[in-house]
């Protein structure tokens, strides 16, 4: 399996906390992919992406959470524990191409 580190993400309203993220990737590369291609690639184990945490340089895997009858989203997961990681990710930039 292959692995990819994520460093931006596109969220349209940064302070709405209903508002799930729609997009992850990674400004360095130059890509980014939208959420249910993400999903998509997590679930079969075709991809793993991951975050690197800033304070203590570990990282954190993506997964995918699925609420009872609400639209499934991805969240960081590591030690055990879910975190914001993915939430802490800047913005990804206009040089960004979308990853099929």
């Amino acid at each position: 399996m292959q692995e990819f580190q994520v460093n931006c993400i596109i969220k349209p309203d940064r302070e709405n906390v209903h508002e799930h993220i729609t997009h992850i990737g990674n400004n360095a590369n130059n890509w980014y992919m939208t959420r249910e291609s993400a999903i998509q690639r997590i679930e079969s184990k075709y991809e793993a992406y991951y975050t690197i945490d800033k304070s203590s340089a570990k990282k954190s895997y993506i997964g995918v959470v699925r609420p009872a009858g609400k639209n499934p989203y991805l969240r960081c997961y590591a030690d055990g524990v879910w975190n914001d990681n993915l939430l802490a990710q800047e913005n990804c930039s206009a040089a960004c191409v979308l990853k099929g």
